[in-house]
């Protein structure tokens, strides 16, 4: 029963407080109310990202367009020398027979064009489709396929993959910066909160230490003050993640625009909210917590 009474005695002394530093408390919670947004904001895009890059690599395929006149014993050569690729997790051969009845079945402009060719006329060349397993590795493995004997040409979109990894890593990197930078601010903001605390309740620290009063007993209320700092502070960046983005969820699918970008959308909010919530309120409770232990360490001498 004793520990009860000295817990619930600290957290009504952490409150009251809080209440007694208010300026100081309120900068502490709106600080942290910032860093865990842009906290949220960063997980949101990372996974958002993440899964845009594993829709990208699902979608997007390498072309090789192999020489006019190749034999089967060269195609199947092609194929062992693509199974030694790393970073090839697929591929399909594709005749040029196969590539005219699809272009026959769909489009009658086209079938009307083929018809004229003679048996032994088809321009059009053999080729393999290939997935990889990782974009970032794409322009290396289009490298290595080039290189290769009887390949005349790979397409795959260069110029698109390159732009969407740079904008990626850019936003992903500049995120990372600026809540690790918050972060920082936060925990030394709340350190001062539980400094003055400390230095105004001097006199009582005394006296409690005098009367054998433990060292873990004095420490509680400030650190049970961080934890409530950092927890109050986490609860409107929780409210806006779950309200702001399921909202942007159902605006963008209403609105068409996730169908016209395949690729390029937002995942469930299910998938993603309210494990981003929960990483909120623990990150913004240690913080808390953190920056207490260091005032309490650094200028309480116990």
């Amino acid at each position: 029963m004793r520990i009860f009474r000295i817990i619930g005695r600290s957290i009504e002394s952490s409150f009251k407080s809080i209440f007694r530093n208010f300026s100081l408390s309120m900068a502490s919670i709106t600080c942290s109310i910032i860093t865990l947004l842009l906290v949220s904001i960063g997980i949101l895009l990372s996974y958002n990202i993440n899964n845009i890059t594993k829709e990208i690599e699902n979608e997007l395929t390498i072309v090789i367009l192999m020489d006019k006149e190749i034999s089967e014993k060269e195609i199947t050569l092609t194929e062992s020398r693509l199974e030694d690729i790393d970073n090839i997790l697929s591929f399909k051969f594709v005749s040029k027979e196969e590539i005219k009845k699809d272009l026959q079945a769909q489009n009658e402009t086209y079938a009307k064009i083929i018809e004229t060719w003679k048996e032994d006329e088809n321009p059009l060349q053999d080729s393999f489709i290939i997935t990889v397993v990782d974009v970032r590795d794409i322009n290396e493995t289009a490298t290595t396929i080039k290189n290769m004997e009887h390949v005349s040409v790979v397409k795959y979109g260069e110029s698109m993959v390159n732009e969407l990894i740079s904008i990626f890593d850019t936003v992903k990197n500049a995120t990372i910066i600026l809540v690790v930078a918050l972060i920082l601010v936060t925990t030394f903001l709340i350190g001062n909160t539980i400094k003055i605390t400390i230095f105004s309740r001097k006199s009582e620290i005394d006296i409690m230490r005098l009367v054998g009063t433990s060292n873990s007993v004095i420490k509680l209320p400030f650190i049970i003050e961080g934890f409530l700092l950092g927890a109050i502070g986490s609860i409107i960046p929780i409210l806006i993640t779950i309200i702001g983005y399921t909202y942007a969820f159902n605006s963008l699918s209403l609105s068409g625009i996730t169908n016209i970008l395949n690729v390029i959308k937002l995942s469930n909010p299910s998938e993603i909210v309210y494990i981003t919530s929960f990483i909120l309120f623990g990150l913004g409770s240690l913080v808390g917590m953190i920056g207490s232990l260091r005032a309490v360490r650094r200028y309480l001498t116990i």
